[in-house]
């Protein structure tokens, strides 16, 4: 059951949610919050957007030590994100405010702190972090942190409870269409109808066309998956779920590997730190490392 009253973030929520970021940033730029709490969560988007477009400068430089609680942990994640070298210091600071006590009422630095734990692949802490919270984001990587550790049946509690509480939320719709995909078989049409009913409802975005695309990838069905995901790229050429799934889909297809290394090098470039480059470039060492440990020999 929805909750009552309109929500005076709608637009700019549900903007983030489907990954159309510059909207996000153009409607919370525009909206005069009624009250302090509503300016706040405003400004969580707004800031979050420019994390989601790798604008880490426009955070560090704009967010204070006089900015809210709730925004300074989205500085935090700039400077986890933007800073390698300073990662374990972020970490530290999140875990203490975690240890001080939280107002569970903003869920913003749950948020933060799981991200950062998955994002390391701690997905113990990531999920024990997102328990000490009930709002529907929280719940939305709730999902998808059980479903990258198999955990199929505990996502599809978590679905449930989000269907029970908000039903039409696009959190939901989302997070129950993952569920199915991963569930896959005939579930995998029912996911991609929910991805085209948020197309339908709410705009084209690279990210809601690249889940498209995974569906018919799962379904093998690659020519179908390069053709969306094609269109994605012209909404947004350097999103990176949509370069992950055209290395997928161009291996796949068999097509020249410069194609296949052109989208691997972009990831490479524009987004070092994603987990799907992490992993090319750890298995990339590895195999270099195992190969050094044999020489060439020529028979005489």
């Amino acid at each position: 059951m929805a909750k009552d009253g309109p929500d005076p973030l709608y637009d700019i929520k549900t903007a983030f949610y489907i990954g159309n970021y510059q909207q996000c940033i153009s409607e919370a730029q525009s909206l005069k919050a009624a009250d302090a709490p509503t300016a706040v969560r405003r400004d969580v988007f707004l800031y979050r957007a420019y994390l989601a477009q790798r604008k880490y400068a426009v955070v560090l430089d704009e967010v204070t030590r006089t900015s809210a609680p709730e925004v300074q942990a989205v500085r935090l994640l700039a400077q986890y994100l933007h800073s390698p070298s300073k990662q374990s210091s972020v970490r530290e600071q999140i875990e203490a405010q975690l240890k001080g006590g939280v107002d569970t009422g903003s869920d913003t630095i749950f948020l933060v702190a799981a991200t950062i734990y998955a994002h390391e692949k701690d997905y113990t802490n990531a999920l024990r972090t997102l328990h000490q919270t009930q709002s529907l984001e929280c719940s939305a990587l709730t999902v998808q942190y059980l479903l990258a550790i198999d955990r199929i049946d505990a996502a599809l509690l978590e679905v449930k409870r989000m269907m029970n509480e908000d039903e039409d939320s696009v959190l939901s719709q989302l997070s129950e269409a993952w569920y199915q995909m991963s569930v896959g078989g005939a579930k995998i049409k029912d996911a991609f109808v929910i991805f085209q009913e948020s197309i339908d409802r709410h705009g084209t975005t690279a990210f809601l066309l690249s889940n498209q695309a995974s569906c018919h990838i799962l379904e093998g069905k690659y020519e179908e998956a390069e053709s969306l995901l094609q269109d994605a790229l012209e909404k947004d050429s350097n999103c990176p779920e949509v370069l992950v799934n055209l290395v997928v889909v161009t291996s796949k297809m068999g097509k020249p590997q410069e194609v296949t290394r052109r989208y691997i090098s972009q990831m490479k470039d524009s987004h070092p730190d994603h987990y799907y480059t992490r992993e090319y470039l750890a298995k990339d060492e590895e195999f270099d490392r195992l190969a050094s440990n044999y020489s060439a020999t020529v028979s005489a």
